[in-house]
Order: C-alpha cells, then sequence, then structure tokens
C-alpha cells in the first residue's frame, strides 16, 4: 500500500487514493486537481510551486485523512 509521505509519489496517485485530500488541495488555491502534470508532479514539486510549507501541508494532507 502507497504511504503518504513517499517522497516519490506523485499527485495524481494522492487524490486517486485518497481522494478526500483534493479539498486540501482546493482551499490552498492550487490548480493541482485535474492538472495534466499532476501524475508527474510530487507533493514537494506542488509546495515549491505554490510557495508552501510541505512539512504543515503534508500534515493538513493527514489531517484529511482522519476525518
Amino acid at each position: 500500500m502507497p504511504r503518504l509521505d513517499d517522497p516519490d509519489l506523485m499527485l495524481s496517485d494522492v487524490m486517486r487514493i485518497w481522494p478526500q485530500t483534493i479539498q486540501v488541495f482546493l482551499r490552498h488555491g492550487m490548480l493541482c486537481v485535474g492538472c495534466v502534470v499532476n501524475p508527474f508532479h510530487t507533493i514537494t514539486d506542488a509546495c515549491v510551486e505554490y510557495d508552501l510549507d510541505e512539512l504543515e501541508f503534508r500534515a493538513e494532507l493527514k489531517r484529511a485523512l482522519e476525518v
């Protein structure tokens, strides 16, 4: 089973495996949902692109899984 903390996990896999994470991306105004490059970008890539603190963003994603 893939792990959310896997640094090589692609965004498309994150959203497919854990659809409840989509709300986190949308809340930050990220265009990753439905983007044609999300199969090639990781959470790290997205955080760099959107100038987000990766540790905080990953924590938000994990909280979304607990709901």
